[in-house]
């Protein structure tokens, strides 16, 4: 399974830096990176914060797929 995720898109979009993101969610800036790429599957808690800082819900930033 691979994470597909929209986070980088829904970020810009709402003029943040990941720096910004980071610190709204409690989160390292890294992390908001690793989260972009695609690189790390976020905990449900940062996934949910992540989704409320956006007011969307998780399943609009994130989607997993078969490989």
């Amino acid at each position: 399974m691979a994470l597909i995720t929209k986070i980088k898109e829904y970020r810009e979009r709402a003029g943040y830096k990941q720096s910004e993101l980071a610190e709204l969610v409690g989160a390292r800036r890294e992390t908001i990176v690793h989260l972009e790429n695609g690189r790390y599957n976020p905990s449900l808690k940062l996934a949910m914060d992540i989704a409320k800082v956006f007011h969307v819900t998780v399943e609009d930033l994130f989607e997993f797929t078969e490989d």
